[in-house]
């Protein structure tokens, strides 16, 4: 039985750290990968990124491995929560050896935030060292393979997806080849998850199977209220929408680059419009390396391509379904629960 989260790939594990009241609207999220790190990869495609250590991910580069990827908020304040883990992870001896002491390590935490600054009411209230500290304890603390969190939680507290509210999801698949294909996503786009004509979820129309549309009244009440919504807050400055997606493939560094790229596709399934200048949006892939590639599988590599695809557009479905309303000094977010129910 698995948990259909980006645990399911075996060694990777998730840990959130979730600040909100008093201001506050949050938080860190860190994927801690096994020991020995994971080959790791990744593709920016916003047009505000924020991120940390990602030039050292460029398959041209020395670095090979990660010991962790920090997803956070506070915009860019929040990427000192990847100092909080680099810590954690020195007094363990993990990371890349630079002397001769074992404990001369140097770990590879490579990071990338959304914009969250000020949804709790307090500019000031971000993630911190401390934060990334204890989400990442969170993760060590978790059981293998154990479920994920999802919503508002972590990364995802603060998230906004258009005028919905956003938040963490997460999904997996097993494919035939037998290899694990995992993707967990922090949903905070400029763009929009939902047709607000039918009240559909754009990333539900890929899942394969008939969405029933909401009722028509439900709809039409639905409109008026984002309509409000609309007219009630400003203008999001910036956004972000963010993904890991995990394999248990034996990948290279250059075929990991290239599941990042293509799982953008994931995101530009259930966003619509996707990155944009207003966005920052950045995608991780690890491979742990346990499942050699089939050399007589020389497809198998697109497999797990259009895997990740699929696992981040089903990933952000998750974090919108999950989300649960805001509404405070710092703006107003209807869920997709509260506008439209949890049918579909």
């Amino acid at each position: 039985m698995t948990a259909d989260a980006l645990t399911d790939v075996a060694g990777v594990r998730v840990g959130h750290a979730t600040r909100t009241g008093d201001g506050w609207l949050t938080g860190t999220t860190v994927v801690l990968a096994p020991p020995g790190g994971a080959v790791a990869a990744v593709d920016v495609r916003g047009g505000g990124p924020g991120t940390k250590e990602t030039d050292a991910l460029d398959p041209r580069n020395v670095v090979r491995t990660v010991d962790a990827v920090v997803l956070t908020g506070g915009s860019a304040y929040g990427l000192d929560a990847a100092t909080g883990v680099m810590a954690w992870l020195e007094e363990r001896g993990r990371g890349v050896r630079v002397g001769p002491d074992p404990a001369h390590v140097v770990p590879v935490v490579p990071a990338a935030c959304v914009f969250d600054l000020g949804r709790g009411g307090d500019f000031k209230a971000r993630p911190d060292a401390a934060t990334g500290r204890a989400a990442v304890e969170a993760a060590a603390a978790s059981a293998p393979g154990a479920p994920v969190a999802q919503g508002c939680v972590g990364a995802g507290t603060g998230a906004v997806v258009g005028l919905l509210k956003g938040g963490v999801g997460t999904a997996s698949t097993v494919l035939g080849s037998g290899v694990t294909v995992a993707a967990l996503v922090v949903a905070n786009a400029a763009g929009s998850a939902l047709d607000p004509e039918t009240g559909v979820l754009y990333g539900e129309l890929f899942e394969g199977r008939w969405v029933r549309p909401p009722e028509a009244g439900v709809r039409e009440a639905a409109r008026r209220r984002l309509a409000e919504v609309a007219e009630r807050n400003a203008p999001p400055p910036l956004n972000t929408t963010l993904a890991v997606v995990a394999t248990d493939a034996d990948l290279s560094k250059a075929q990991a680059q290239k599941l990042a790229g293509t799982a953008h596709d994931g995101i530009a399934r259930a966003v619509r419009p996707v990155h944009l200048l207003n966005d920052g949006d950045t995608v991780f892939a690890l491979a742990t390396g346990e499942r050699p590639l089939d050399p007589g599988q020389p497809l198998a590599l697109n497999e797990i391509l259009a895997a990740g695809a699929d696992m981040v557009t089903r990933a952000i479905v998750r974090a919108v379904r999950a989300a649960e309303a805001a509404d405070g000094p710092g703006g107003t977010w209807p869920s997709y629960r509260e506008l439209y129910g949890t049918g579909g």
